[in-house]
């Protein structure tokens, strides 16, 4: 495979600062995992010399987190000098008659276990000891590396396209031109941030005056201008400023419980369903997610007209990898339409108006701005924000074809999304045939899983019988 860019500067962006800042409470952690299942134990010594490799060409791969100045800058990232490839790709295996129950249940652990934060921000587990002669690898990354796409993208590194896969390389070349780390030392890391600030205070300027000269230039766009600005402060109290709290009378509670399964959807069958009823596979995904929602607080004796659903929307729009580049999105969805039909095209509407927020674009200053806050205030005011969504989806696409890594086939892949303080997080990873996706429930909020579970399964069921 061609190597793609990496992103990732030497400073977070801010919105990756502000993830890192909000993991000082526990329930807003942003790290994610993915349970990859294989046909057969991989080969760990071929493994582990492609991942070797894999630090070098994604550097963050290699460094930790620096804290920036007074939270004046975003932290930064720089070389671990006690790196070891051995803490962070590890093997293990099950007692002997495990199953594939245990292995979800080690995940969950595995992958809610805090980081180390004075080392890289990833731990991958070979898993043997799994039924059939099956095995596993487990990855858990921290948000701030990358988002689901360029952990995909990411993944290439260690992933074939045959069973044999040529030979691992040799690790490139360094030849990252990027400006050298200061050193520690109090007046350089000062001078850096102060630095960093200027940049930021003078980019501001620019583009405000660059807009100033254009209005008194053009006095015909004043109109225009008044009104995007009021859409816009519209948006941003859409998505921003959210006042009511989430609509489920069921999942006020949220905990540190966490429970995980997996469904699956061919995805030949919900193609075909979502293009009958009128949309894409991302409107099929979400409408079985509120569906099957909705459907649980039925079969509980509740009934919810509609619930409040976080999703990131990608604004990547090149082939790079790692990084961070999406949108935090939040939008009221209906849960109890009879008629499946009409409860995709209800859902599919919802989703087009939220595509179209103006607010999404403002993502990075705003959270720029929440950067400055103390810890306690911001965790504060993002929690109280966190208390008016009611669940969590997430679409990521994957691979169509058969993929391999170090002689085993990958079976299944089943992702492993953040919380963030909501009831559940039900994320979508394609895959060879199947929609594979992964169901985190907060045990807490959510009493029964399986029930859940089952709930959304039916509603996929409902869909792809309304579109055959």
């Amino acid at each position: 495979m061609a190597e793609r860019e990496v992103l990732g500067e030497r400073r977070m962006s801010d919105a990756e600062a502000l993830m890192w800042n909000l993991e000082k409470d526990p329930h807003l952690s942003s790290t994610f995992a993915n349970v990859t299942v294989l046909d057969r134990p991989l080969d760990h010594g071929r493994f582990r010399k492609r991942m070797l490799r894999a630090v070098q060409v994604i550097p963050r791969l290699r460094q930790r987190v620096v804290a920036g100045f007074g939270r004046l800058a975003p932290p930064e990232w720089r070389d671990d000098p006690n790196f070891d490839i051995d803490f962070h790709v590890r093997r293990m295996a099950l007692p002997t008659g495990s199953t594939i129950r245990d292995l979800f249940d080690f995940a969950t652990r595995f992958a809610h276990d805090p980081f180390d934060r004075t080392r890289p921000l990833w731990e991958f587990v070979v898993v043997e000891g799994l039924p059939d002669g099956q095995a596993a690898l487990v990855q858990k990354m921290h948000h701030t590396i990358t988002d689901g796409v360029g952990g995909v993208r990411m993944s290439e590194q260690f992933i074939d396209l045959a069973p044999e896969g040529p030979d691992p390389e040799d690790p490139p070349p360094q030849t990252d031109q990027r400006t050298p780390p200061p050193s520690d030392d109090l007046l350089s890391t000062l001078t850096d941030t102060a630095t960093h600030a200027l940049r930021r205070g003078a980019g501001i300027a620019v583009r405000t005056a660059r807009n100033g000269a254009d209005l008194a230039i053009h006095p015909d766009k004043w109109p225009t201008f008044a009104f995007e600005g009021v859409e816009t402060a519209r948006s941003i109290a859409r998505q921003v400023a959210v006042a009511d709290p989430a609509h489920s009378p069921l999942w006020r509670n949220r905990t540190l419980g966490r429970h995980f399964d997996v469904l699956h959807v061919p995805f030949d069958d919900a193609k075909r369903a979502a293009k009958a009823l009128g949309g894409s596979i991302n409107d099929f995904f979400v409408t079985g997610a509120a569906r099957g929602a909705g459907a649980y607080h039925q079969a509980k004796g509740e009934t919810v007209a509609e619930l409040r659903m976080a999703m990131p929307v990608s604004t990547r729009s090149d082939r790079s990898a790692g990084g961070n580049a999406f949108a935090p999105s939040r939008l009221l969805v209906p849960a109890a339409v009879d008629d499946p039909a009409e409860h995709f095209a209800a859902v599919r509407e919802r989703l087009d108006e939220t595509r179209r927020e103006r607010a999404l674009a403002l993502v990075s200053g705003l959270a720029g701005a929440l950067n400055v806050l103390p810890t306690s205030v911001l965790v504060r005011v993002t929690r109280r924000q966190v208390e008016t969504v009611d669940f969590t989806t997430s679409n990521v696409k994957g691979a169509p074809i058969p993929l391999y890594i170090a002689g085993a086939k990958i079976e299944a892949n089943y992702p492993m999304g953040p919380l963030g303080g909501t009831a559940f997080n039900l994320t979508l990873l394609s895959y060879g045939g199947n929609l594979n996706m992964g169901l985190v429930t907060d045990t807490g909020a959510v009493d029964d899983p399986e029930l859940l579970r089952r709930s959304i399964s039916v509603a996929y069921e409902e869909l792809l019988a309304a579109g055959a």
